[in-house]
């Protein structure tokens, strides 16, 4: 699945950091991108390759202190991750091996960003502020996004739609990304110590959103069917 949606889910509305109109003016600005790559026939996986590979070439950048440059690659690898899903409609080319591809690599893009920021502070001779707290929040965060993203696909699997959550993976890669793109690392760490903290608080948050979501319908629903028909796996976010 792309990083943010072609179209807005019917249904109840869910609060986020992204607002629906930004979301969708990004996508109309898309459009052209999505066009050209149909043209050059490039398929949608190859499109999800690049992506990942951009996301590790952030990490990357993180790792080695050059976190403007790594902000930079991971917009640019967020940028990439809206056109692989729209090219798979466009050329009907939507299969269910690109889906779990997409998923899968996301959730390495996920880890591997968070991982590299960690691999800064725990390396760099720069002083930093509140170094081991900073590396423990890395965790924190690569715990917490990787456990939204799960708990969306079982729910899924189980037959519901939770897309609930301030924080999906669009808000991860553009406040992470805008911030150090910004204004970088900040004196002894503490904009990139900052960041970090407000995306592992956001991501929790969202796992516990989801996990009162689905609680309230499995357990709501329980008394009306006893049990809830478990499907294939979803895709998530």
């Amino acid at each position: 699945m792309p990083l943010i949606s072609s179209a807005p889910a019917p249904g109840r509305r869910h609060a986020k950091l992204i607002p629906l109109k930004v979301e969708t003016a990004f996508l109309s600005l898309s459009r052209p991108f999505v066009i050209l790559l149909v043209t050059a026939g490039v398929r949608p996986n190859t499109i999800t390759t690049a992506g990942t590979a951009l996301v590790l070439a952030s990490a990357w950048a993180f790792a080695t202190g050059q976190i403007r440059l790594g902000g930079l690659l991971l917009l640019l690898s967020g940028g990439v991750d809206t056109l692989d899903g729209a090219v798979a409609r466009a050329t009907h080319q939507v299969t269910r091996f690109g889906a779990f591809y997409d998923s899968m690599l996301d959730r390495v893009g996920d880890g591997a960003t968070f991982m590299g920021i960690a691999v800064y502070l725990l390396t760099t001779a720069d002083p930093v502020a509140f170094r081991n707290l900073a590396i423990g929040l890395c965790m924190v965060a690569i715990i917490a996004s990787l456990t939204v993203s799960y708990a969306r696909a079982r729910a899924d699997g189980l037959g519901l739609e939770c897309t609930v959550g301030i924080a999906q993976r669009a808000e991860r890669i553009v406040g992470l990304g805008g911030a150090t793109l910004l204004v970088g690392g900040g004196p002894q760490g503490l904009a990139l110590e900052g960041v970090v903290a407000a995306l592992a608080l956001a991501s929790v948050i969202t796992v516990a959103q989801r996990l009162a979501f689905v609680y309230r319908i499995a357990e709501g629903g329980r008394g009306h069917s006893g049990s809830l028909e478990v499907k294939g796996c979803g895709s998530s976010q």
